[in-house]
């Protein structure tokens, strides 16, 4: 089992079935995710998919006077 970093929902992954860099989505929340390694199967947001999550605030940029 891995885990969304998204919203931490298990999800079943068979590691003889994944391949690394392999795109799934969430069945919970429906992020897009990465298979960032096999040997155990973790999985990571897609690039771009972790915009807007909680906690990923950034602080505006101010103009310059």
């Amino acid at each position: 089992m891995s885990c969304c970093p998204a919203c931490d929902a298990e999800i079943d992954v068979d590691e003889f079935d994944v391949d690394r860099d392999d795109e799934l989505s969430c069945p919970e929340c429906g992020t897009n995710l990465v298979v960032a390694s096999v040997a155990p199967v973790a999985l990571a947001p897609s690039p771009g998919e972790s915009e807007g999550w909680p906690g990923d605030e950034q602080e505006e940029a101010k103009p310059f006077h």
